[in-house]
């Protein structure tokens, strides 16, 4: 008869020699991709300008980022989000921005187009409606995310965003059309006057008149 014998329990290890548990990704404990997600900035606050949204590309297949059109611009940049190029309620945005543009341009904002849409699609885009401003290029969504307006799990909310030259988020909301075009026109009417605008105003004195006597 072969004589069994039970084996003895391995001794305790000191706690300097027990080897540490390593947590598992949280893919593994749920499924699922685990999603970190930056702070999306609102209104007056300010963000890093080096770093944010990483890089795009112009519809001319130019890579940019917003460090670069802000140092481009005169006083800021508009950023309108579209869901696709070419579809019915994204042309009458792009278009209410081609029409309004003189007037959403003059406080020294500048005015860009932004989806994740191809350069391809977006140049196409560009032609056909005749829009003097660029489209930018975000497929995978890093700028769109950043600001807010990247539906889940994939796509961009019709929206708007703008930020000053210092880094300032100055407007961020969703809208339509017309309420991302409003939500700007708001802003360029309380944004201080450029010195270009104050050499077209009338000289006055300080008794209220004008210099030809004028009240």
């Amino acid at each position: 008869m072969v004589e069994l014998r039970k084996r003895k329990a391995p001794a305790n290890l000191p706690a300097s020699e027990k080897k540490p548990k390593v947590p598992k990704p949280q893919a593994e404990v749920d499924g699922k991709e685990e999603v970190r997600s930056a702070k999306v900035p609102e209104v007056d606050d300010i963000i890093d300008i080096e770093a944010f949204g990483g890089e795009i590309q112009t519809n001319d297949g130019e890579t940019t980022s917003l460090k670069t059109l802000l140092g481009e611009s005169k006083s800021g940049v508009v950023f309108f989000t579209y869901p696709k190029a070419s579809t019915p309620g994204c042309t009458k945005q792009a278009c209410l921005f081609r029409d309004n543009y003189t007037h959403l341009t003059s406080s020294g904002l500048a005015i860009y187009g932004l989806s994740g849409d191809s350069p391809k699609a977006n140049t196409t885009f560009k032609t056909r409606q005749n829009l003097q401003y660029p489209l930018l290029c975000d497929p995978q969504a890093n700028l769109i995310a950043a600001i807010g307006l990247k539906k889940s799990p994939k796509g961009t909310v019709r929206g708007v965003f703008a930020v000053d030259k210092k880094g300032k988020v100055l407007l961020r909301e969703s809208g339509g059309p017309d309420a991302t075009v409003d939500a700007v026109q708001k802003i360029v009417a309380n944004a201080p006057k450029t010195d270009e605008e104050k050499a077209l105003e009338p000289e006055t004195k300080q008794d209220g008149k004008g210099i030809d006597g004028s009240e």
